[in-house]
């Protein structure tokens, strides 16, 4: 068995939080003391999931322009830049900077170094400010921020699934815009919330692993009206 080196260490803004990253032969994980492991590089199918349907919901439009909230090991990125064409721009918010770092200088490879495509852009900081400073900004907005609106690793980010969060967020959409939310555990009452801000919802069980093995996420795509 291949031992498990720990190769850096972060704490999240404003929390006592603190980030492990793990390497193991070619797999590494991010991880929370006590908690387990947030992600690793072999297990993302869901991820990919969130940026595939936010993407295909958005069709054919030119010059589309995404907001991701969390890079993690960046593999929702991937798959964006993956769906979408040349004429893409897309912004990550992570709060983290260590976690931009790491991206760039130690476990960009699994995904493919999305950080290094000329479409993507990072913006460290909170993305529910980016959401606030740009209205009508974005064709989509993928949150992949903790574990989902009932798992939060940072108390402030409650605001981005709450009524008014969700409103600041559909007006942060152009029209026919898209916000796409994924989640460890499914929360019955976070569709309720989304109709109320005014979004027509679908809501998809998506697989970590290949299909049909491992637990079962969620990914809301909840669509503004024209």
């Amino acid at each position: 068995m291949l031992p498990r080196i720990l190769l850096a260490t972060a704490v999240v803004p404003d929390t006592k939080t603190k980030l492990q990253l793990f390497q193991s032969g070619d797999l590494f994980s991010i991880m929370i003391p006590g908690r387990g492991d947030l992600m690793n590089s072999r297990v993302h199918g869901s991820e990919k999931a969130l940026a595939q349907l936010a993407c295909e919901q958005l069709g054919d439009r030119p010059k589309p322009r995404l907001l991701i909230g969390g890079l993690g090991m960046g593999f929702t990125l991937a798959a964006a830049l993956e769906t979408l064409g040349p004429d893409a721009e897309v912004v990550v918010a992570e709060l983290v900077p260590e976690v931009v770092d790491w991206n760039r200088t130690l476990i960009g490879a699994p995904a493919g170094h999305p950080l290094a495509d000329p479409r993507s852009s990072v913006y460290v900081g909170d993305v529910a400010t980016l959401i606030r400073r740009e209205p009508r900004g974005f064709d989509a907005i993928l949150m992949d921020v903790d574990n989902g609106p009932e798992a939060l690793v940072r108390r402030e980010n409650n605001w981005l699934y709450s009524a008014a969060g969700l409103r600041a967020t559909r007006n942060a959409l152009r029209a026919r815009g898209v916000l796409a939310v994924w989640s460890a555990g499914p929360d019955r009452g976070f569709s309720v919330q989304l109709h109320r801000a005014g979004f027509d919802v679908r809501e998809h069980v998506v697989r970590p692993h290949r299909a049909g093995k491992g637990p079962r996420h969620h990914v809301w795509v909840a669509t503004s009206p024209t």
